[in-house]
């Protein structure tokens, strides 16, 4: 009888690859097209496109399909950046929740809306990015702080989904326009009740290299006008200091952690 050998598996590294290298030419794929392009089983395609979403390596679309994610796209052109905002960022914002204890947050725009991390009041540490989970960029202060000083076909394609959540939410193109103008002027973005009625919150963009921006960091505000004036401060000092790390070739060490907001007891926070 012959000895028919069965060809070796392919390791976990070919898969990925083959699954990435599918999308070299752009576009979108669903998993089925993905299983046909590599000759992996559909059920196998399905898994390992899942985990690379979850990495963001690649992204999910509304429709089902997947797509280069936010990782590979940076690594295509700032790649040098976003390793360090991924590294930095959680320490950023657990810095800024000790210096508020308020709600602290950082975005980044993916497909029009803001994907974030954030902390939240308690001892949870900060979660990850989940893009299944975005913010509408026009209706937070964190992703007005982004339409900004985005490119204008950004902004262009937000303005084409001012979807109302509440009575205060800019709903139209003239109104979206006049917020972004102020927030380049202050360099500060509010927003008081635009996605939820009673939450505000502050926001400042932090920028990379050659003034670009990269993300934005947001506090939560329990009160508009007293909140604002302890919050921004500390605000300020880590979106500085953030985009310092991210405009320079180099590591700094000993990020300085900020402490401005006293405990319910009158001592400083840990």
């Amino acid at each position: 009888m012959a000895n028919h050998l069965k060809p070796p598996s392919r390791s976990a590294v070919s898969r990925i690859t083959a699954i990435l290298s599918t999308f070299l030419t752009g576009g979108n794929h669903s998993v089925t097209e993905i299983a046909r392009l590599t000759g992996l089983p559909v059920s196998t395609t399905h898994r390992i496109a899942v985990d690379l979403a979850s990495w963001q390596l690649l992204n999910r679309t509304a429709d089902g399909q997947y797509k280069v994610g936010i990782i590979l796209r940076q690594l295509g052109g700032d790649g040098w950046s976003m390793p360090v905002l991924m590294e930095r960022g959680p320490h950023v914002v657990t810095d800024l929740w000790e210096a508020t204890r308020r709600r602290t947050r950082l975005g980044v725009l993916e497909n029009g809306r803001v994907a974030y991390i954030e902390k939240r009041v308690g001892a949870d540490p900060v979660t990850p990015f989940e893009l299944s989970a975005t913010l509408p960029a026009h209706a937070t202060a964190v992703g007005k702080a982004l339409l900004a000083f985005a490119p204008r076909e950004v902004v262009v394609a937000a303005v084409e989904h001012l979807t109302t959540y509440t009575a205060r939410t800019i709903n139209t193109p003239d109104r979206l326009q006049r917020a972004l103008g102020i927030v380049r002027l202050t360099r500060a973005a509010i927003a008081h009740g635009e996605l939820v009625a009673g939450e505000s919150a502050v926001a400042m963009p932090v920028f990379g290299c050659g003034g670009e921006v990269i993300a934005a960091l947001e506090v939560e505000l329990h009160d508009l006008r007293a909140d604002l004036e302890v919050c921004k401060p500390a605000l300020v000092v880590a979106a500085r200091g953030l985009s310092r790390e991210l405009a320079v070739d180099h590591d700094r060490v000993g990020w300085p952690r900020l402490r401005l907001v006293p405990d319910s007891d009158g001592a400083a926070a840990p």
